[in-house]
């Protein structure tokens, strides 16, 4: 869907500038457009092997594990249905220490591997267990420590003092992350409903 509405939307700019005169300024909009990206892809790519190779050097030397044992109190709040000895865990515990440091491309993978381990649990039905959803919830609220993507991004487009996002960062995502685990809770207290299509649950 997505797809179709960048596509109308850059067919009606175009069309609408050939009608206005404006043509050889999308041109030339789009060539710097390109420039930017390339810049700030190589700007970016930087952060993020930085980042994610610190990430790794602290999973191989258990560091992760360690965060894991000190997250384990918020987990088995969180989800008290995953064993307490389950690589979920583990996956889950990454994914919010990346998520905190604001490392959304690195906490990703393991987002994914948490989403896999969490539906062995669920025997890979084809509904998603409500560790499942308070997963999702989690990581889309994600709160930040310190936001490393929007610092480079602010920082690439010539921002005075990229890291003055730091305290409005954090405020917002500590209370959108609150909001999602109050939600998440909610809703776990209440009853589960089941409907049934042709022999499957949905």
């Amino acid at each position: 869907m997505l797809n179709y509405l960048w596509g109308f939307m850059i067919v009606i700019g175009i069309v609408y500038a050939a009608f206005t005169g404006n043509l050889p300024a999308v041109t030339n909009a789009a060539l710097d457009s390109s420039k930017e990206a390339v810049s700030l892809c190589i700007t970016m790519l930087g952060v993020m092997s930085l980042w994610v190779g610190l990430m790794r050097i602290a999973e191989n030397c258990g560091i992760i594990r360690g965060a894991a044992r000190v997250l384990n109190p918020l987990l088995r709040f969180m989800f008290p249905n995953i064993p307490k000895e389950h690589k979920a865990n583990e996956y889950i515990s990454t994914n919010i220490i990346a998520n905190v440091f604001g490392l959304g491309w690195a906490a990703t993978p393991a987002g994914l591997k948490a989403m896999d381990a969490m539906g062995e649990l669920n025997q890979h039905n084809k509904v998603a267990s409500r560790e499942m959803c308070t997963f999702l919830i989690l990581n889309v609220s994600s709160f930040q420590l310190i936001p490393v993507n929007m610092i480079a991004y602010r920082s690439q487009y010539g921002s005075e003092n990229p890291a003055s996002i730091l305290g409005p960062a954090m405020i917002a995502t500590f209370f959108s992350t609150l909001a999602g685990i109050i939600f998440a809770k909610v809703m776990t207290c209440l009853p589960e409903k089941q409907t049934y299509k042709k022999g499957g649950r949905l």
